[in-house]
């Protein structure tokens, strides 16, 4: 036990001074990968059973509520498709650039950090199927982190919810941009620095604004859960809560979101022209 517990001390040691520390961390995490897989193979067979030993009355009710959900997506899609076409025609009306889909992968939860003062998880995506840190990751509902830490088979994800996770985001109805920092709790976030006179309400949806360059445009960040007024105080205390399930969801998309364009050639102010240039005029001379 001495021995195991000076060993750690030095790794902790080691990974607190040295910077190459990362690339024996990501070769560890490639060959814990298959440990991580074993453990969550117990999960996967208990869901496997309990869905093949389910009830029929169970299956039919489920059947039902899903064919209703079915029915409603439909509608939504069907209203969904003429608002995009209207946008569509606005947006060539102000010659403006058409938007794209954002690429995406899919992954799957592999583990939890046991650590209670961090919120990060493991997903089954890796260097291999062209991950990188910083990439945003989200589930069905919204937002969930970004990628910290990469290697073959497997990638570390922060999530939104740890105190040290923060990302720029607007309120949806009336564009004021905002902080939002993760507060140490699944189901809360805090806004920070909101002036007091600031138009937001409870309810309002907050989307990311895409102002930092790494997380896309217009995906769902949280919605605004209290908002306090202190008459002595410039800044209101504004919490909200995640719409990503974080504590629930276990598939997730793991986007591609274009890069910056590249910077045109800077061209020459004394007349002379870029390199190709100088040698097309000499042709032509």
């Amino acid at each position: 036990m001495l021995l195991c517990a000076l060993l750690a001390a030095a790794l902790m040691f080691a990974d607190h001074r040295l910077t190459r520390m990362e690339a024996v961390r990501a070769q560890l995490s490639t060959v814990v990968a298959p440990i991580q897989w074993l453990v969550s193979v117990p999960s996967d067979v208990l869901t496997w059973g309990s869905l093949a030993l389910s009830e029929q009355r169970a299956l039919v009710e489920e059947n039902r509520r899903l064919r209703e959900q079915l029915l409603h997506l439909s509608h939504r899609v069907q209203r969904m498709s003429s608002l995009v076409a209207e946008n569509v025609r606005l947006r060539e009306l102000l010659d403006a650039g058409s938007r794209h889909d954002v690429p995406y992968i899919t992954a799957e939860l592999l583990s939890l950090d046991a650590d209670p003062f961090t919120f990060q998880m493991v997903v089954d995506r890796g260097r291999r199927d062209g991950v990188y840190v910083g990439q945003p990751v989200m589930d069905a509902s919204g937002l969930v982190g970004q990628v910290t830490a990469v290697s073959a088979f497997s990638s570390r994800v922060l999530m939104l919810a740890d105190a040290s996770h923060a990302l720029p985001v607007q309120v949806n109805r009336n564009g004021q941009r905002f902080i939002v920092q993760g507060a140490g709790e699944y189901d809360r976030l805090d806004v920070l620095h909101v002036p007091d006179t600031a138009d937001i309400r409870e309810g309002d949806l907050l989307v990311s604004s895409g102002l930092a360059g790494r997380f896309p445009p217009g995906f769902p960040v949280a919605r605004v859960s209290e908002v306090v007024h202190d008459p002595g105080q410039p800044f209101a205390q504004v919490t909200a809560e995640p719409a990503a399930r974080l504590q629930r969801s276990r598939h997730f998309l793991l986007l591609f979101p274009p890069g910056p364009e590249p910077e045109a050639p800077p061209k020459s102010t004394d007349g002379s022209g870029t390199g190709d240039e100088r040698a097309a005029a000499e042709e032509d001379a």
